[in-house]
């Protein structure tokens, strides 16, 4: 009897979750504003006209000049890994690190954001790109800037003691660049420091040089670089899904709290964003800091997403979008096109790699920062266990429209339901 009763509360609760799912879509297609009572539904085009402007802006009295950007032959590759904190850029990055032929550099403007700290993240968007230009031609003197010194070495590098270059010969013997597998920090520690200078060389040695950082806010920043014959900057955008970024980022929010002030500080002109900098809840300002900087990172995303689309052709063919979930449910497929659109070979040794890098033991969760291999299932589904019904509600809230284009597509109403849907499920069991 106990069990029939629970079956149909399952096939009640069920029933009530269809109808939950369905109702939001039919109100789209119903309503023509996308504003809800609480007035953090996302904008669909926040500003088309400025975004065609800067297309427009970027023609010079050269007209084939654009179209011929998107030909050039050069014997040198650079390209920029374009993401934001807690996304999975680091898996990403080390996908490039791992490859014989990259010289990768892991988040190099970090240096520039703590010796700027407290300036504003949009302020500092021209010295980012400023600091890239001179990376990318292995001019490494920039960093002599932040570093409060003149005798700059590898040590100086962020993330020095996991970079396949630094650790490999000839600047160090502990590892072997075509050697595939993770530099392990403390072997890598007892590595000599190596005078900037000599980086510079194995730099300008490598056919592709790829840079990961989560600090360029607008894509916007990046297009001169993109237009540089010197450089033809390529880009790969990856995105996640919103309710995954933040249920990762509250767990980091410590350590990331610092940046989201940045982030936020960013935006405080705007009356919107005012209010994100006055935490309502004073006891949990880490949580309010890192969970209003979210509302920003949406709204980038969408600029970026209609700056791409709004793109000439040029653009396009040296942009990628790529999504986490598909880059490690599908590991192979989606590596062979990374590489693809970088002239990388995929060897046997980088498939084995990034099969075992998700399909590991468990999430980590309790060392977010570290790279390892994970269970891919368990770090992408890992939110609708960890978030409450209210956090969902919220992020689905101000991500609404990003989360539309990526085609995320459980809206507010549906995740409630499913949240309640395990949650009574597991009681019952």
């Amino acid at each position: 009897m106990k069990r029939r009763l629970q079956k149909k509360y399952i096939i009640l609760i069920l029933g009530y979750s269809v109808v939950l799912l369905l109702i939001p879509y039919v109100l789209d297609y119903r309503s023509k504003s996308s504003h809800i009572k609480d007035g953090y539904q996302q904008q669909k085009c926040p500003d088309l006209k400025s975004t065609i402007a800067l297309w427009s802006s970027t023609r010079t009295g050269n007209s084939t000049e654009v179209e011929d950007n998107g030909n050039r032959s050069q014997s040198r590759t650079h390209i920029y890994l374009h993401a934001t904190w807690r996304t999975g850029s680091s898996f990403l990055g080390e996908l490039f690190n791992q490859h014989p032929d990259v010289f990768y550099l892991y988040e190099p403007m970090w240096n520039m954001w703590q010796a700027l700290y407290p300036g504003d993240a949009g302020s500092l968007q021209g010295a980012v790109r400023d600091m890239m230009n001179s990376l990318f031609r292995c001019d490494f003197s920039v960093l002599k800037l932040y570093a409060g010194s003149s005798n700059v070495s590898t040590s100086f590098i962020f993330g020095w003691k996991t970079n396949k270059v630094i650790c490999s010969e000839p600047l160090c013997k502990a590892y072997k660049k075509h050697e595939i597998g993770l530099v392990q920090g403390d072997v890598c520690g007892k590595c000599h420091h190596r005078d900037i200078k000599e980086l510079e060389k194995e730099c300008k040695k490598y056919p592709v040089m790829v840079i990961k950082d989560v600090r360029v806010l607008d894509l916007a920043v990046l297009v001169p670089l993109m237009r540089d014959p010197a450089i033809n900057l390529q880009i790969v955008q990856l995105f996640r899904d919103p309710r995954a970024v933040h249920n990762s980022r509250l767990k980091s929010k410590l350590a990331l709290v610092k940046e989201s002030i940045q982030v936020l500080r960013s935006k405080k002109q705007s009356d919107k964003y005012k209010r994100l900098l006055v935490p309502s809840n004073r006891v949990h300002r880490a949580e309010n800091y890192v969970s209003s900087a979210m509302e920003l990172i949406c709204d980038n995303w969408l600029n970026d997403m209609l700056l791409v689309m709004n793109a000439p052709p040029w653009v396009k063919r040296n942009y990628m979008q790529l999504k986490y979930e598909y880059l490690v449910l599908r590991p192979v497929d989606e590596l062979q096109r990374l590489y693809r659109f970088s002239n990388l070979t995929l060897s046997p040794a980088m498939e084995k790699f990034v099969v075992n890098m998700t399909h590991g033991q468990g999430y980590s969760s309790d060392k977010p920062f570290l790279i390892s291999s994970r269970d891919a299932k368990e770090a992408i589904y890992a939110w609708r266990e960890r978030l409450n019904v209210e956090q969902v509600n919220q992020v689905e809230a101000y991500c609404s429209e990003v989360m539309r284009q990526l085609a995320f597509l459980v809206k507010r109403l549906g995740s409630v339901s499913l949240l309640l849907l395990i949650t009574f499920i597991k009681q019952a069991s």
